[in-house]
């Protein structure tokens, strides 16, 4: 018995100090290979609300939706307690919600609900200017409510400050950044023992499309440099993870975080937004993980990754996450969506005589879905309704006063939902032309009225036929001009023949000294005048007053609906009411089911179609051509006389 005890005692006293002697290294081992969990998300663009589409299978179904994306969230942390939550930026401005973003911040307060951990601001944060942004933030810690960190390292606060244009917005959104806690270097967060240093960056072709942010941003890659041997000697951060509002391209040499990944090499995880990509497999350049999951929320992304002996990571697993009907909708998310509604409601669009939810049209059709739109070259039916509601809505807000609109102009980049067959809601309009303020601070940018030449259209033309391939955003859709084309024809030179046409498609001559009315949204008419300059000189539109002065300040040049600035989606929307009603509700028409001949390809090698009607660069090229033909012929005449003289 003694034996026994003794014994048991001996293997236990072993086991113990076996225990204590090799637990230090093996819990190093473990939190070596620890899993690291990584959901993300970016480009959200406000959309709480499910949205319905045409499933592959034909079937109408709903998907996005912070409520079932609430859902998807607990069910990953269900498996994976320590995950980190992060978003690339964009997470604002793309449905009615944005028009309570200054006052009550919703976005950001419910990523708190569905547990976000950090954020960083894409170039749409900054879409009601600084002092729109500065309103949001203070807003938000008004709320009282936890929210996520802020992170964003290359604002060049030194050069904004002493530009004294924006000094002043810029230094009431420094206080601001200061009150909120925005983290201008970097954060360290642990979950599970594992310590994550995360940054947020800007990128440069982000940083155009915000024009109105009123700051300046470094160079991302310098900043990404100095960050990194920062986080290096300053912490022991397990991972180093870039939210990046950059994005990635077809072209690598243009693909701004696969640029950034290469010259920054000690990045573990870029989170990559703005291009709005779904990438199926993560990108990996050298040992850095390059994620993204698309737009609105429609997925939800998960990475998981296991440490390398080597210290750096190996994908165990990665899934975009469809957020449909599958997943059951969160009740304490569902209410506070309800109660956001009813202060757009009361906020917004009680000064439009509109609620959230009415329902203003019905379309028998569908149109273009949003992610296929302005993808190729031609006509689409949902820029030619856009177009046309231009023109209806300035002649009711104009009355008596009303002067003729020649063209009315849509660009690409500014529409940015669609709709589906069925019910069209005043939120519905709203969302296929949400982008923007006016001066009067009401969201929505304003229509436009200026004055261009015959010739200026024709290059317009011209722009939307050569210059879109290379940059969709320019893809434009017109009401009151009919074109034809043939993609074969020399670049900038391959629109053969324009000309007015009205909807009931009359065809009139297009005169280039003439003067017409053209209508567009603020910042399309802005961006207008910017051609000459984006274009190096090529091309040349100068947007004028109907006197034929050039426009300095476009925001002289609005619209009104009385004393109210007459907004984009309030034109559509007051469009689709106007159709002829069935059963009491307006139908949109057949004639938008189909184009209508307002561009027109004729695709053709012969050389008669080749020649015809040739503009000024098919002559400076030819120009060009006959003098490199003289070069290569005249040059070996040249050579072989002076050798024939030598030889004399």
């Amino acid at each position: 018995m003694k034996n026994t005890i003794t014994r048991k005692m001996f293997i236990c006293l072993a086991l113990f100090f076996a225990v204590m002697l090799f637990a230090p290294s093996q819990m190093g081992q473990a939190a070596d290979t620890a899993e690291v969990s990584i959901i993300f998300t970016h480009d959200m663009h406000s959309h709480f609300d499910p949205e319905r589409f045409i499933a592959a299978d034909g079937q109408m179904a709903e998907r996005g939706g912070f409520a079932r994306m609430k859902t998807a969230i607990d069910e990953i942390l269900a498996v994976h307690p320590g995950t980190f939550i992060l978003d690339g930026g964009d997470f604002s401005m793309g449905t009615v919600y944005q028009t309570i973003f200054s006052n009550e911040a919703p976005e950001l307060r419910l990523m708190t609900m569905l547990g976000y951990d950090a954020t960083t601001l894409g170039n749409h944060e900054f879409d009601y200017r600084a002092e729109g942004l500065r309103a949001m933030l203070d807003a938000a810690v008004a709320s009282g409510d936890p929210l996520p960190e802020i992170t964003i390292a290359n604002i060049d606060w030194e050069r904004t400050l002493v530009d004294e244009q924006r000094q002043a917005d810029a230094g009431a959104l420094a206080a601001a950044f200061e009150r909120y806690g925005v983290n201008e270097d970097y954060l360290l967060i642990e979950k599970n023992g594992v310590q994550a240093a995360i940054f947020g960056l800007m990128g440069k072709r982000a940083d155009s499309y915000a024009p109105e942010s009123g700051l300046y941003f470094k160079d991302q890659i310098e900043t990404a440099q100095d960050i990194v041997s920062k986080i290096k000697a300053e912490t022991d951060a397990d991972i180093i993870i870039c939210l990046s509002h950059s994005g990635t391209r077809p072209d690598p040499k243009k693909s701004e975080d696969e640029i950034l990944a290469a010259a920054v090499p000690e990045i573990d995880v870029i989170v990559s937004g703005h291009e709005h990509i779904r990438l199926e497999e993560p990108l990996i350049v050298g040992d850095t993980f390059i994620v993204s999951c698309g737009k609105h929320a429609y997925d939800l992304g998960h990475l998981t990754l296991t440490r390398n002996d080597d210290g750096r990571y190996a994908v165990s697993s990665y899934a975009l996450i469809p957020i449909q009907e599958h997943l059951a909708a969160n009740a304490a998310v569902v209410g506070i969506i309800a109660g956001f509604r009813e202060l757009v409601d009361e906020i917004y669009l009680s000064r439009f005589a509109y609620h959230y939810d009415q329902v203003i049209a019905y379309t028998d059709f569908a149109f273009t879905p949003i992610e296929y739109f302005a993808k190729e070259q031609g006509e689409d039916s949902l820029g030619n309704l856009i177009a046309d509601s231009y023109i209806h809505a300035v002649r009711l807000a104009e009355g008596d006063t009303y002067r003729p609109i020649d063209i009315a102009i849509v660009p690409a980049g500014v529409v940015r939902a669609s709709f589906t067959v069925g019910e069209i809601t005043v939120a519905d309009a709203f969302k296929v032309s949400s982008l923007g303020i006016g001066p009067d601070r009401v969201p929505g940018y304003p229509l436009v009225s200026v004055y261009l030449s015959g010739k200026e259209l024709k290059t317009a033309a011209e722009i939307d036929i050569s210059v879109s391939p290379l940059m969709g955003e320019a893809r434009l859709y017109i009401s009151g001009l009919t074109y034809t084309y043939n993609p074969h024809r020399l670049l900038l030179n391959r629109v053969t023949d324009v000309q007015l046409m009205d909807m009931e498609g009359n065809i009139s001559e297009l005169e280039d000294n003439k003067l017409y009315r053209v209508v567009g949204g603020l910042y399309s008419c802005q961006m207008l005048g910017a051609v000459e300059a984006e274009s190096f000189g090529l091309l040349k539109i100068v947007p004028k007053d109907e006197n034929g002065r050039a426009i300095d300040d476009f925001e002289a040049h609005i619209i009104y609906d009385g004393a109210a600035e007459l907004k984009e989606w309030y034109a559509l929307a007051s469009y689709l009411e106007s159709f002829a009603p069935v059963d009491g509700l307006a139908r949109i028409p057949e004639y938008y089911s189909h184009p209508q001949g307002r561009k027109i390809e004729e695709a053709s090698l012969s050389p008669l179609a080749l020649l015809k009607n040739p503009n000024r660069f098919f002559f400076m090229a030819a120009g060009v051509l006959l003098l490199v033909l003289a070069i290569l012929i005249g040059l070996p005449l040249l050579i072989a006389r002076k050798i024939k003289k030598k030889r004399k």
